[in-house]
């Protein structure tokens, strides 16, 4: 009998280089323990894999390696004998893991799943509080994953919060990020974290005033959102009272409000973390009598700096197609389904990135509004993130364009392309016959909007 040991319980590097080693020696998953440095769990009788640095990489296929990067995550003991067993049979079937039906295959699965669900409630549930020390600004949270994902998770926050100093806290593991580099801290309690900083007051009273009670489903929201975190959210504590509100505030919502009005509220919104690298809130633009309404992405480096939607090189291409669809753009509406430009630094460079499904949802709250005001004849939607903010689902663009679509409360849709998908085709044919199916599609959208009349 032989034993892996792994220096923590989410360690895929040691994993792979003890894989690796038992693979060359020919070792049986049933002849070889998996331990975790001072879990205490190591056989005594087992003996360590002798070191063997030029053991040969395995060949695999890539979903095996996703698939591991998340499951060795999971809490679950079984994980790495799963693993390594599911390794040594993929040497002699090299397509195992397309068999579903494979209770080994089906497994790993589900742990994957398990932790990419825990991932995805960290990275929307966590809250840091502002502190003060000696080194100025310091904002801290506690976090209770169910996995060990903070090793995971850390690579976003890092991109997220790159200018500030903060420190998360969970009780196996804790990270401090100082502006320069990631430090991995011992596990702490709740008491270790603050309990409310200068700013929560603004936070709950802003989260009061952007709950959409229209759109409350009390079920899909503790779906989402399961009471476990709660304790740890600021706005949690306004939840019970806001849901016994709400069909009294479905009423009276926005009455006598103008886009202008919800344009100011806009412009300090910090409901999601990409109010923090981008200059300022790209609004929605165009007359209150607007027919059709036109949804994009979110703004690109030239709207952050400008404050207006579509001006770079898309919304150029956007109006010059406009124009051959004879839609006159100073008569439609255009906006975004987030309002802030996010992005990647590269250098000097501000690469675009597109938003994720929770900073869509954070953003939804605008673009009702801005639908509720407006009551346009017809949406339309402009790529598959405003396709997801409209249609509040995952849209395939090349399956569902070019045909009217009925959004949820039954308005009137019609999704195409984004302009900036024909701004990298590299094939001048294709370019050209891909932007003359846009402009017949806007075409068909402006027909549909001024039917609705």
């Amino acid at each position: 009998m032989y034993r892996a040991t792994l220096a923590h319980p989410a360690d895929l590097d040691g994993f792979r280089k003890a894989a690796r080693t038992a693979l060359a020696l020919k070792i049986a998953p049933d002849a070889l323990d998996w331990a975790v440095e001072g879990d205490g769990a190591a056989l005594d009788l087992a003996s360590p894999l002798p070191p063997m640095p030029d053991a040969p990489a395995p060949r695999v296929p890539r979903h095996y390696v996703e698939l591991a990067e998340l499951a060795i995550c999971n809490r679950a003991p079984e994980r790495l004998p799963l693993l390594y067993s599911l390794l040594v049979r993929l040497q002699a079937s090299p397509r195992l893991l397309e068999d579903r039906s494979d209770p080994q295959v089906d497994a790993v699965s589900e742990l994957a799943k398990a932790v990419s669900r825990d991932r995805h409630k960290m990275r929307a549930f966590v809250r840091f509080r502002e502190t003060d020390d000696e080194g100025g600004k310091h904002y801290i949270a506690w976090f209770e994953p169910t996995h060990h994902i903070l090793r995971l998770n850390i690579g976003f926050f890092i991109r997220r919060f790159a200018a500030q100093r903060w420190t998360i806290l969970t009780p196996e593991l804790s990270a401090h990020w100082d502006g320069q580099a990631i430090h991995w801290l011992p596990g702490a309690t709740k008491d270790d974290a603050p309990t409310e900083d200068p700013v929560e007051a603004i936070w709950k009273t802003y989260y009061a005033s952007t709950f959409n009670p229209a759109r409350l489903k009390v079920k899909a929201m503790q779906a989402e959102m399961p009471k476990k975190y709660w304790r740890n959210l600021p706005e949690a504590e306004l939840i019970p009272e806001l849901i016994a509100q709400a069909e009294a505030r479905t009423v009276d919502m926005i009455a006598g409000g103008t886009l202008a009005e919800v344009k100011a509220q806009a412009l300090g919104c910090k409901l999601c973390p990409l109010h923090g690298p981008a200059t300022q809130t790209v609004f929605g633009e165009g007359p209150t009598d607007a027919r059709l309404m036109i949804v994009g992405e979110q703004p690109g480096d030239q709207e952050d700096l400008a404050g207006r939607p579509f001006v770079g090189p898309a919304g150029q291409l956007l109006d010059q197609c406009l124009a051959e669809a004879g839609i006159d753009r100073s008569r439609a509406y255009v906006t975004n389904a987030v309002k802030h430009f996010k992005f990647q630094l590269r250098g000097r460079r501000r690469i675009h990135e597109s938003p994720n499904a929770a900073e869509i949802q954070a953003c939804r709250w605008w673009l009702d509004q801005e639908r509720a005001l407006l009551k346009p004849g017809l949406v339309l939607m402009l790529g598959a993130s405003a396709g997801r903010a409209l249609l509040g689902r995952a849209v395939t663009v090349g399956r569902e364009r070019g045909r009217p679509i009925k959004l949820p409360d039954g308005a009137a849709g019609f999704l195409t392309v984004h302009p900036s998908y024909l701004l990298r085709i590299e094939n001048a044919a294709t370019q050209r016959a891909e932007r003359q199916r846009f402009v017949d599609e806007l075409r068909a959208a402006a027909a549909l909007a001024q039917e609705a009349r």
